[in-house]
């Protein structure tokens, strides 16, 4: 049930408080500026008397916390342990690196593994010139 919740229900709630974040953001005035001439002159009756300052101040501060707080909720989601046993499935030796070849106590380095030589390929023959 909580896997629920940290993949499917918090990012639904998180995308949808960034997108209404956006709006209520753009919908805003500058200072200085009138609600009138993004409405048309109508602002004053669409968000009541008291005009849209404070009804969308509040909007967006609410809506701010909602982000921040699946923000939140999220990134403690991702940083967590892995659930996954991938890693526990691993042969031991695959798991472990490869020593580094050091010279031992008082002898000399190992040589390097030697390289294969490259197998040449003989070149294809070509036809007779009256045969195709």
């Amino acid at each position: 049930m909580i896997g629920v919740v940290y993949n499917y229900v918090i990012p639904a709630i998180h995308v949808f408080a960034c997108l209404f974040l956006i709006v209520v953001v753009l919908l805003q005035t500058g200072k200085g500026a009138d609600m009138g001439a993004v409405f048309g002159g109508g602002s004053q009756t669409l968000f009541g008397s008291g005009g849209a300052g404070n009804f969308l101040t509040k909007l967006t501060a609410g809506t701010a916390i909602a982000f921040m707080v699946t923000s939140l909720i999220l990134t403690y989601g991702a940083s967590r342990n892995p659930s996954s046993g991938l890693l526990r499935r691993l042969p031991s030796s695959a798991a472990e690196p490869a020593p580094a070849t050091a010279p031992e106590a008082g002898g000399e380095p190992s040589p390097p593994p030697a390289a294969e030589a490259p197998v040449e390929t003989p070149p294809a023959e070509a036809p007779p010139a009256g045969q195709q």
